[in-house]
């Protein structure tokens, strides 16, 4: 469904001038079991009392949709599951409109798979093929319902073959708003004593700004509302689409992000607007440079740092990392996951589709590589890695 969806195939003023296992030992022993020290443990101080982007613990965890490696994603049950495995930051917020203009949290505004809409006969007649990103897509979709409709309906697990055990919490949550996240966020901050922080992405904007449901000015609006559209605000932006991100950077002073799909696929924006340029492009020296103008960092798969052979195997690290850095900009890839089939191949055991591999190893060889933080579905997994990375 477009260079978007690609992030699932996977083993989310301007310039530089604006930067300045799922375990009962994570969930019961806190701080002392994650045991950041050095670099990770000064920057966790320095995120506790704001300081933007910059003051994150490096590698930043990121909640891939919140836990959703335990939990349905873009659940408030998965938000609040990746805060209390210790999380960085919570992304919470694949954003996406209803018929009304308000924004929900779902990964796509088809919602056939990640909700129970096909058991409500009330909205069979909702079910049509629309063409998202170029791509017939057949399903319903978000920009058909009202929000109060869409509040009627339950998340699901998205991947119950990888993650069967995630199928018990199937019906649990409604589908959040991007209002409710932004008030989730204060409520759990002030709860935790800690600044947390959301990570929400633009989906497919070119295609809503067709339909007269413009995603850019709705998330500005909110930010604004809630006093969250600062440098130093804890909520970073992201998009698929460099378009989208420099539509934002006239409207909010918030950290923003590029994401990059495959070297030679291009942005969906570049497709409408003739742009020939691919994703092979934007990671030229050139590319990153032009980024930097109006970005603060990138999001490439993991396969643009370290690329895979025919087989599934690692094989070199590229450039990207060193040349994103040597514009100023940081680096959060996507999208590490425990299980066998999103594993590089030398990192798999056995071949259970719900089977877990050597995780630890691979979070340990793209931490190698110096990004600065990873989206994962895992996020005590990450949490642990990087304690044996930082402390090695």
């Amino acid at each position: 469904m477009g260079t978007q969806q690609s992030r699932e195939t996977e083993g989310t003023s301007g310039g530089t001038g604006r930067r300045a296992l799922l375990g009962a030992a994570v969930l019961g022993a806190g701080a002392s079991v994650l045991g950041l020290t050095g670099t990770a443990r000064a920057a966790d101080g320095a995120a506790r009392h704001g300081g933007g982007l910059k003051s994150l613990p490096v590698p930043t965890v990121i909640g891939h949709r919140g836990a959703s490696g335990y939990r349905p994603e873009h659940t408030f049950g998965s938000y609040q599951l990746a805060l209390d495995l210790g999380a960085d930051i919570v992304e919470a917020g694949d954003l996406v409109p209803t018929r009304d203009g308000h924004l929900v949290c779902r990964h796509e505004p088809e919602i056939g798979g990640t909700t129970d809409v096909a058991d409500h006969p009330e909205f069979a007649d909702r079910r049509t093929t629309k063409t998202l990103d170029g791509v017939p897509t057949t399903g319903w979709f978000t920009e058909d319902f009202t929000l109060a409709e869409l509040k009627t309906l339950r998340a699901i697990e998205r991947i119950p073959a990888n993650r069967p055990h995630n199928t018990l919490y199937d019906g649990r949550w409604e589908i959040p708003t991007f209002e409710e996240v932004l008030k989730w966020q204060d409520e759990q901050t002030r709860k935790r004593g800690k600044q947390v922080w959301i990570y929400p992405e633009t989906k497919h904007p070119t295609y809503f700004r067709k339909l007269g449901l413009g995603l850019e000015e709705r998330v500005a609006k909110l930010l604004h509302k809630h006093g969250k559209d600062k440098r130093t605000s804890p909520v970073i932006l992201q998009s698929f689409e460099p378009t989208s991100i420099q539509r934002l950077n006239k409207l909010v002073d918030n950290p923003l992000v590029v994401l990059l799909s495959s070297a030679s696929s291009r942005p969906y924006d570049f497709v409408e607007s003739g742009d020939p340029r691919t994703v092979a492009d934007l990671i030229t020296p050139k590319g990153l440079r032009e980024i930097a103008g109006y970005a603060q960092g990138i999001g490439p798969t993991l396969d643009l740092v370290i690329p895979k052979d025919a087989s599934g195997n690692l094989t070199r690290p590229t450039t990207l990392v060193a040349d994103a850095h040597k514009v100023g900009l940081v680096l959060h890839p996507y999208t590490m996951r425990n299980e066998n089939p999103f594993l590089p191949a030398g990192f798999r055991k056995g071949t259970d589709a719900d089977g877990y591999g050597d995780a630890f190893g691979a979070f340990r060889t793209y931490f190698a590589t110096g990004i600065d933080g990873v989206f994962t579905d895992n996020p005590d997994t990450g949490l642990l890695a990087r304690e044996a990375f930082v402390n090695g």
